[in-house]
């Protein structure tokens, strides 16, 4: 199975409202990055045990560690929780950055370092939520 489809078979999975709000989240990120690199991830480790939510991942960046090594990983994220949905910006050096510029702004959501978290899409500023998501594209863009 290739990755859009992973990706339309986990969102297909949720229940309403979960699944058409995540539809329409989806389409969302890609109205922010069209072109953006697609990724999906299971939740599951080399042993198949379940060790985190399925992720859809959105773009691409290269993740430098101190160590030296690197890593190529998605720029925005969106999993199904137990309670609604998180939205996964990542690769923002200033943890206080979202909080700070969006938290008040964006509606019924908990926002921290990397994550808005929601339970219903009505609940939420789209406006908002669509500037923090193109500020991680733009962030973590490689020059």
């Amino acid at each position: 199975m290739n990755i859009p489809e992973e990706i339309e078979k986990y969102i297909s999975s949720q229940p309403e409202p979960k699944r058409s709000d995540m539809e329409a989240l989806h389409l969302l990120i890609l109205g922010v990055s069209p072109a953006c690199k697609l990724w999906f991830d299971d939740g599951k480790n080399s042993e198949n045990k379940i060790v985190s939510n399925p992720n859809i991942g959105y773009g691409n960046y290269t993740i430098k560690y101190a160590t030296g090594k690197a890593r190529e990983f998605f720029q925005i994220g969106m999993s199904a929780n137990t309670t609604g949905i998180s939205i996964y910006i990542l690769g923002i050096e200033d943890k206080t950055y979202l909080s700070k510029t969006y938290g008040e702004k964006i509606g019924k959501a908990s926002v921290t370092g990397y994550c808005i978290k929601f339970k219903n899409l009505k609940d939420i500023n789209t406006t908002i939520l669509k500037a923090a998501i193109r500020y991680g594209f733009e962030a973590t863009s490689e020059k």
